[in-house]
């Protein structure tokens, strides 16, 4: 008798995207691994059932294994400047960054995927804090699960809160556009005929 497998996936997610795993049943009894570039595997490409490309990590400079960045790169990939980067360190935003023999910092692939989360995060308007309590969550392992979704549910609450607001305004502005847009064709018109009169 043939048992029927349901493809599964289990992930672990780092705070700077590093050293995942994710093992993954292909539902013909072989199990395969691969990294999962700090994203739950519904995030990367390769896992996406539907070709979601919206949900796939951003390309890279830079294949993974050739993926050693200089502050400075990461300063012109991301537009974060040298010092941000250095504090992302400080408070916790970022867990750690590799470094050279001679002390540089060197980044890979799993920190741009990192720092691409964190400036998404940012977008949201989710307060430092929250974003650094998010980082140590992760760190925490699987454990924190329920909390990590807590606290993303809730940035999402606010975003669509924003949102909304945003769809009021722009009604605003665009009836105002509207009027504005009607009651100046007259006086248009009118400085036409005179242009033309004058001349």
């Amino acid at each position: 008798m043939t048992v029927m497998q349901t493809p599964t996936a289990a992930t672990e997610e780092t705070g700077n995207g590093r050293a995942t795993r994710t093992t993954r049943n292909t539902g013909n009894g072989r199990s395969t691994q691969k990294a999962a570039d700090g994203r739950s595997s519904a995030e990367t490409g390769a896992d996406l059932a539907g070709g979601d490309a919206c949900a796939a990590p951003p390309r890279h400079p830079r294949p993974d294994g050739q993926d050693s960045y200089t502050i400075s790169e990461v300063v012109a990939f991301t537009g974060l400047t040298a010092h941000t980067l250095r504090w992302y360190e400080r408070i916790g935003l970022m867990a750690h960054v590799d470094r050279s023999h001679t002390g540089q910092r060197r980044y890979t692939n799993r920190d741009l995927d990192w720092l691409d989360l964190v400036g998404k995060l940012r977008l949201t308007g989710m307060p430092v804090a929250d974003m650094v309590r998010y980082a140590e969550l992760v760190r925490a392992g699987e454990s924190t699960y329920g909390e990590r979704y807590a606290l993303l549910e809730s940035t999402r609450r606010d975003v669509l809160s924003r949102i909304a607001e945003l769809r009021d305004t722009l009604a605003v502005l665009d009836r105002k556009l509207s009027f504005y847009a009607e009651a100046g064709r007259p006086y248009e018109a009118e400085r036409a005929g005179r242009a033309e009169r004058a001349g």
